[in-house]
């Protein structure tokens, strides 16, 4: 097994799985579904499985599906992050969670004024 490609994979199925959970689609998803949701063929992805899991990313609860271990939610987490930075961030102008117009919502209309470039002064 290539080292390069099971991290790829890792990384692939891990923040899968994660998306999968904190969706509500399945917690535990077995080699078949997890398959299908990676478009890859299960007896290529039964390896990989089974290396994250002798890894400590995924453990086995009932024989039958995978579930994240701690360390495997963070990593799907991290990835899962870093996968869609781009479409979470604010946009160029755009305010983030800690900006001053969040206190009222005056405050909104005026930072939506000022960014806007029209900031009127009375």
């Amino acid at each position: 097994m290539d080292e390069l490609e099971a991290l790829r994979v890792r990384d692939e199925v891990l923040q899968a799985m994660y998306w999968m959970r904190a969706e509500g689609l399945a917690e535990a998803p077995g080699a078949a579904e997890l398959a299908r949701f990676l478009a890859v063929p299960p007896a290529t992805l039964g390896p990989y499985l089974e290396r994250f899991t002798e890894d400590g990313y995924l453990a086995r609860p009932d024989g039958d599906g995978y579930r994240l271990t701690a360390s495997g939610e963070d990593a799907g987490k991290r990835t899962f992050a870093d996968e869609f930075a781009d479409l979470t961030r604010p946009g160029h102008g755009e305010c983030d969670a800690d900006c001053w117009c969040h206190d009222s919502p005056e405050d909104a209309a005026r930072c939506l004024e000022e960014r806007a470039g029209h900031a009127h002064s009375h």
